[in-house]
């Protein structure tokens, strides 16, 4: 199965065309309309199997599928956290798609973690996915939260769900060499703050890749770079029976 996510910094509605040479089965979009509330009736005429969330439906976090591939939103609380989209595709795992959101009482990856608190015992249950734009790097850690970015991915480890990029390019979090941010769009101010964990038995180094997405080819679209990755092992692009 091949995932996509991608922070489109808007007007998805001009910018879905760019992904399909990918033939994607699942697309994760932050910002992104609304396709009911759209105006485009191209935009409205491809989202024909999603699932959107946000409060400006100019800007929110949509997931997007391939007509055969069936997502069904789960009724997990949200807790006034934004933006989690937690969903089961084709019956067989859990998606977990992330925006996260700057609040008073947590910001950015501070939601994921309260998130986490909430349903960690529903995210292992399943095997699971789960990515997005976390808007965050350990090199933001503070010593004195519990809630940093090192924090939450030991807590993900705990449940069995590891960084795909980390794992398969053997670098350590913090530390990485390919960015997913070029923040104004100024290459030299990069960062690394897209992620996608998933359970262990969905990716290896022989069946499964992930690519992010080169400047040169992205950044007159967006900020952020495409995360491109393929799920192994099990059959998971068809529905079961």
């Amino acid at each position: 199965m091949k995932i996509i996510s991608w922070n489109c910094n808007g007007a998805f509605r001009k910018k879905f065309e760019l992904l399909d040479p990918e033939n994607p089965d699942v697309l994760i979009i932050q910002e992104c309309e609304d396709p009911n509330q759209s105006s485009s009736s191209s935009y409205k005429a491809w989202a024909k199997n999603y699932i959107w969330i946000g409060e400006n439906k100019h800007k929110g976090l949509g997931i997007f599928c391939k007509d055969n591939v069936k997502a069904e939103r789960l009724d997990w609380p949200g807790h006034g956290l934004k933006y989690f989209i937690p969903c089961r595709i084709n019956e067989r795992f859990n998606l977990l798609a992330v925006w996260t959101k700057n609040a008073k009482s947590y910001w950015y990856i501070g939601q994921l973690w309260s998130y986490l608190q909430h349903h960690k015992s529903a995210l292992t249950e399943s095997e699971a996915v789960i990515c997005g734009d976390f808007n965050s790097n350990p090199i933001w850690d503070k010593p004195s939260r519990c809630w940093n970015h090192s924090d939450v991915v030991r807590e993900l480890g705990d449940i069995n769900l590891y960084s795909i990029y980390h794992d398969l390019c053997g670098e350590a979090h913090g530390q990485e060499s390919q960015p997913t941010l070029f923040m104004y769009r100024d290459l030299k101010k990069s960062y690394h703050i897209d992620y996608a964990f998933a359970s262990k038995k969905f990716f290896s180094k022989q069946n499964s890749s992930l690519v992010i997405g080169r400047p040169e080819d992205w950044l007159a679209h967006s900020d952020h770079m495409p995360i491109i990755f393929t799920l192994g092992g099990a059959d998971l692009d068809k529905a079961s029976s």
